[in-house]
């Protein structure tokens, strides 16, 4: 084995680092072995192994194989729940059992056994697997129990099993395909492969034996030792290998939501807006009436917003609360008819949890009601939802507006094709919409996903007189708003939307830093 030193001759001798050497007499004496199992015989670190092993592999003197272990299983989210509660099907199927055999979904629902997500799932596997048929009697369709299953499914057995906590997939025997199937279901069951790396000497490091404890040795730090008394002019330095395998090692990170809001915020800037914030906790006034909302309309029922007890009211601005009733009324100085009903500031005082940051925009407009606007605003809403793998009732909310003489739909159509062209979507497409406080207003789809399906992200459109002209402002208003989670779920490839606030480790570590689907092509 020759080396060249800096400077220096062609060197003939084995040039070892002392780990390798260590590691070679290891393996030719007790064959190959995974890089765990070599750094507890030799009492070395794993990751110093593994660079070793490498260098090794480039002198010809060992081979380096990937090999994967059995496969390791665990409950995800929803399996967790149905170990402890059972399968939906078989909560669906013991309920037809105990009332006699058919029931409507109306009694289903009313019964409380099952989540309205779980009815729909546990429909779909108690038809497929033969148990039920779902016939219509009149208007009203029923659940009729064909088959009822009395023994345990080898699914409900795998769910059993795991409860105790995460095990490989070659123990549960004859279930292990069973486990498969149930990891075709979201969120159930999570299979993952462990892959280990075996080490073997090759034939010339078993032929050379004892020569390689005469191998000279390779330094890996310069002290001051070795300048000061020139010895570094005659030792081998050991190099770097960045590409050597070495076991994963997960630092403090950000969230990859959190990621996503600091891409988007930094867009905005660069565009040249600038972020504006607003109370979570805001009056009915500047979350609906400000914005054209009627008091009657059903956004505004408690089971659609959040409404505080204590404090249950505040003061609307008196500044504006005449110009906004005169609207409401019979359109004031706007134009409009108005709505035609008598407008209550009582209603307008309730506190509420706002539905939508254009409450906040809305908010910073009624004090800067003079050309040029450019806010966004990126938040908290929140909505009574009924929580599910596509909604929340906390959720962030991408707002902005831009006021300026003789603007717009096509600028709003430019603006929203800017930011997300910045963010690597180039195919983006508007749709014809209605909103209360915008005209015209439209949808905004853009295609993402491993599928490239159009994805609604949200509304945009231009406000109306009717919330303009109360507050003083005289010029067009470009307004959008944008869903964060949304886009995030298409990013982050994720099925369930909860899945972003589940503080799952294995799959925040698994999203790279630069998440490049989205920021790919992203343009300075």
């Amino acid at each position: 084995m020759t080396k060249k030193m800096d400077d220096g001759p062609l060197r003939d001798e084995l040039i070892l680092h002392p780990i390798e050497k260590r590691i070679l007499l290891f393996l030719t004496k007790s064959g190959p072995a995974s890089f765990a199992a070599i750094a507890e015989k030799t009492a070395l670190d794993e990751g110093a192994v593994a660079k070793a092993a490498q260098w090794l592999a480039l002198k010809n003197l060992v081979k380096v194989e990937e090999n994967i272990t059995d496969k390791k299983v665990e409950l995800g989210y929803e399996g967790k729940i149905y170990a402890e509660k059972g399968l939906p099907e078989r909560r669906l199927v013991d309920f037809l059992e105990k009332i006699g055999g058919e029931a409507e979904l109306s009694d289903i629902r009313a019964s409380g056994i099952l989540s309205e997500d779980e009815i729909r799932i546990g429909v779909i596997w108690a038809k497929k697997n033969g148990w039920i048929e779902i016939i219509r009697k009149g208007d009203e369709a029923v659940l009729e129990l064909k088959k009822y299953p009395k023994e345990r499914t080898e699914e409900e057995i795998v769910l059993q099993l795991l409860k105790a906590g995460q095990r490989s997939l070659a123990s549960l025997g004859p279930y292990a395909s069973a486990c498969e199937r149930l990891s075709k279901r979201p969120n159930i069951v999570k299979i993952t492969e462990e892959v280990i790396h075996v080490v073997s000497p090759t034939d010339m490091a078993i032929r050379m034996g004892d020569e390689l404890l005469s191998a000279i040795e390779e330094v890996s730090q310069l002290t001051p030792e070795l300048i000061s008394s020139g010895k570094w002019r005659e030792v081998a330095f050991s190099r770097y290998n960045l590409s050597a395998p070495v076991k994963p090692t997960y630092s403090a990170r950000l969230h990859p939501l959190t990621m996503l809001i600091d891409m988007v915020k930094e867009t905005f800037v660069e565009m040249g807006f600038e972020e504006v914030r607003g109370p979570l906790v805001e009056l009915a006034f500047w979350n609906f009436d400000a914005l054209f909302q009627p008091q009657d309309h059903p956004a505004r029922e408690m089971h659609d917003t959040f409404y505080l007890a204590n404090p249950s009211k505040g003061i609307p601005p008196a500044k504006f609360v005449d110009s906004v009733r005169r609207t409401h009324e019979d359109g004031g100085d706007t134009g409009s008819k108005g709505w035609g009903y008598k407008w209550s500031i009582e209603e307008a005082s309730k506190l509420v949890l706002r539905t939508h940051t254009t409450a906040t925009t809305i908010r910073y407009l009624s004090e800067h009601n003079e050309p040029p606007v450019r806010v966004f605003t990126v938040d908290r809403v929140y909505r009574n939802e009924k929580v599910d793998w596509k909604h929340l009732a906390e959720l962030h909310q991408i707002e902005g507006i831009l006021m300026d003489r003789s603007v717009s739909l096509r600028h709003l159509m430019g603006i929203i094709k800017e930011f997300y062209m910045r963010l690597g979507i180039s195919n983006v497409r508007f749709r014809p919409s209605y909103f209360p406080y915008t005209e015209p207003s439209a949808e905004v789809e853009v295609l993402l996903g491993e599928n490239n399906k159009w994805t609604e992200l949200g509304g945009m459109g231009i406000f109306r007189p009717e919330v303009t002209r109360p507050l003083g402002v005289k010029y067009p208003v470009l307004a959008w708003g944008l869903g964060l989670e949304r886009l995030a779920m298409a990013v982050f490839n994720l099925k369930d939307i909860r899945e972003l606030y589940r503080n799952d480790l294995s799959w925040i570590r698994s999203v790279p830093i630069n998440f490049s689907k989205v920021a790919s092509r992203r343009r300075d």
